[in-house]
């Protein structure tokens, strides 16, 4: 098992930049993936992105090359870089965790992207 707590949603003019952070109560070094999913009013929750425990990472179309996703395994962190936002990038975005299959999820921080 692993709990999940993420920081770092804000609102932010278009344009500008976040960093989310989502903690783990546990080494993530052998966890089989972990990733960011964001869910707007309205909308079904979305896969933001992912990275694997080997490294591997995608991303949704609408977010390549402005969102980073990385991992700091001595910190037991997740980060996604957010640069570029749009108003549309505008949701609650959860962390989530693979071990064995099982889902593991956050509690959710917002992000609104506004002027």
């Amino acid at each position: 098992q692993v709990q999940l707590v993420e920081s770092g949603g804000d609102l932010v003019q278009p344009g500008g930049s976040l960093r989310l952070s989502c903690a783990a109560s546990r080494s993530i070094f052998s966890i089989s993936a972990m990733g960011w999913y964001r869910q707007a009013p309205g909308k079904q929750r979305e896969l933001v992105a992912r990275i694997t425990s080997g490294g591997i990472t995608n991303y949704a179309d609408s977010v390549k090359g402005r969102f980073t996703i990385a991992t700091s395994t001595a910190k037991n962190t997740v980060y996604l870089q957010m640069n570029s936002l749009r108003p549309e990038d505008t949701a609650v975005y959860y962390c989530n965790a693979i071990i064995a299959t099982r889902d593991y999820w956050g509690q959710g921080t917002q992000v609104t992207v506004s002027s």
